[in-house]
Order: C-alpha cells, then structure tokens, then sequence
C-alpha cells in the first residue's frame, strides 16, 4: 500500500538532495517488519522498555504517525536509517507493515542521518553523540569543521562533546546514567588527573555541588608549576650580557641557550656575529 504524503521537514530539511535517490518520489511505503534490520552503527544504543511499552500502545491506538526511514538493501532487504524506536515499538505493538521513507544512501550517509535524527529529537546522551561524533570523523577523515558542516553543529559543541570522551569511564557512564549533566562533566575536566576527576564526580553525587562550585574545585586541584632548578635561575646577568652583545633577547635554560631572532636576515646576521 503506499500513500501520497508528503515528506516532512526535521532530518530531511537536512539531507541533501544532490546525494540521494527518492524511490518513489516523495511517497510513503509499507514496508514488512520482518525485512527490516536495525543499524548496527545506530548512534543510539540504549532503548528504554517502560517509553516502548507506552509508545507501542500509543501506535495500537493511533497507528505509526511519523513514517521511519529505510535504505534497501541488494537482497530485498531494509537497513534502519532513522526510526528504530518506533520499529521495535510497532512490533511490539503487533504490527505487520509500517510506513516509511526509502532511499538509497552509502554507508557514511547512513550513520550520519541516524546521528542527525537522534540530536534533533534529543534522543541521545551526551557520550553516545560523542561516540558517534568520533566515529564519523575516524571513519571518514572529517575534521570538526567538517563535522560542524556536516550535522549542522558549531565546532565548538563538537569539540565540546569529544572532550568527554577523555573522562574516565565511571563518569562516562555516571553522563550515560543522567546522574550528572554536561555542565558538570565539562567542569569536571577542568581538573587534569584522573584521582582529581573521580574525586570531584564523587561528591557531585554525594554533595549535590553546583556546576560553578566545581568549576572552583577544579580550579584548585590543578597542580602547581614545577619550580625552577638552580640551573635554571642562576644566570640572570650572562642572560643580560648576552641580550646586551647579541641584540636579541637571549634564555639560559639548564644547558641550553636559546637565542630568538626575526627572520632569515635576522639569522643571518646572527650567525656572523657569532662566527
């Protein structure tokens, strides 16, 4: 059965229509449930069963009201694009068909429409975007600014995101859990060790700390700057005579000297002086 409606706006305002095949022009398909097959790559991974079981009613009642969408595969097949919630909550709900949008689109395409679908309707958390982020830039060799391009984001909530993926993995999942937000997992990386890290998720929890608090804590715990040798202070006079005789600014480090000059003139003016 297909129907004439017309394509919505959301995760196709974003596709671009250069890249891809319509089959059927802009309608809507039945598509049997049992030829379909989730992403593997789906940016999602965590479905919750009490939010199925309410939408599966939902959809015995109502019926699927936003169409998924599909790529076909060589074989007859379907490939999840976007929609795997709602396809495991009409099967649930007992349905034979449901209504969807197929297209033909690569591999890369794919895993970037499933990203784009899941941020627009808020769907993931913050260490699976992460993930997906990372995994699209690894796969395909996207810079940020590409992936900002890309998905519509700004490079900095990108490079935001793939910062968390530095925290160690009990707060990842503390991120994954909703038992901190963003805010304090981008506080938290405020403080460089690990031992700083995990001490400040903990009283997170135990506390009930505001973001700014740790912010301050952060603040705090970094370590202070190595001091300086003797070796490295003694020779504040030689550094003097030799700015002095050089005309350049001159850093006696250790058992280094580090002279700085302009420019290749410069250089060279250096080393006839020297020579």
């Amino acid at each position: 059965m297909i129907k004439t409606t017309g394509l919505g706006r959301g995760l196709d305002a974003l596709i671009d229509s250069n890249h891809i095949e319509i089959r059927g022009g802009s309608s809507i398909n039945e598509v049997e449930l049992g030829k379909i097959a989730a992403n593997p790559n789906q940016p999602r991974r965590t479905f919750d069963n009490e939010a199925l079981t309410e939408l599966a009613d939902s959809i015995r009642e109502h019926g699927v009201i936003s169409p998924i969408t599909l790529r076909k595969n060589d074989d007859g097949t379907y490939m999840i694009i976007a929609g795997e919630r709602r396809f495991r909550a009409a099967k649930l709900a007992g349905l034979k068909t449901i209504p969807a949008y197929i297209r033909t689109a690569k591999d890369e395409q794919v895993m970037e429409w499933a990203l784009i679908e899941n941020i627009q309707r808020e769907d993931l958390d913050a260490i699976e975007i992460a993930l997906a982020y990372q995994r699209l830039m690894d796969d395909y060799s996207l810079t940020q600014e590409k992936m900002s391009e890309r998905v519509g984001k700004k490079r900095a909530t990108i490079a935001n995101y793939l910062r968390l993926l530095k925290l160690p993995a009990e707060i990842q999942l503390g991120i994954k859990e909703k038992k901190i937000d963003m805010g304090h997992a981008r506080a938290i990386l405020g403080s460089q060790s690990t031992e700083q890290q995990l001490a400040l998720y903990k009283r997170i929890l135990n506390e009930g700390l505001s973001v700014r608090k740790v912010e301050e804590l952060a603040t705090q715990a970094k370590p202070e700057a190595p001091k300086a040798s003797k070796a490295q202070v003694q020779y504040p006079a030689q550094e003097q005579e030799l700015s002095v005789r050089l005309g350049r600014k001159v850093k006696i480090s250790g058992k280094s000297i580090t002279i700085t000059f302009k420019n290749e003139k410069d250089l060279n003016e250096l080393i006839e002086r020297l020579g």
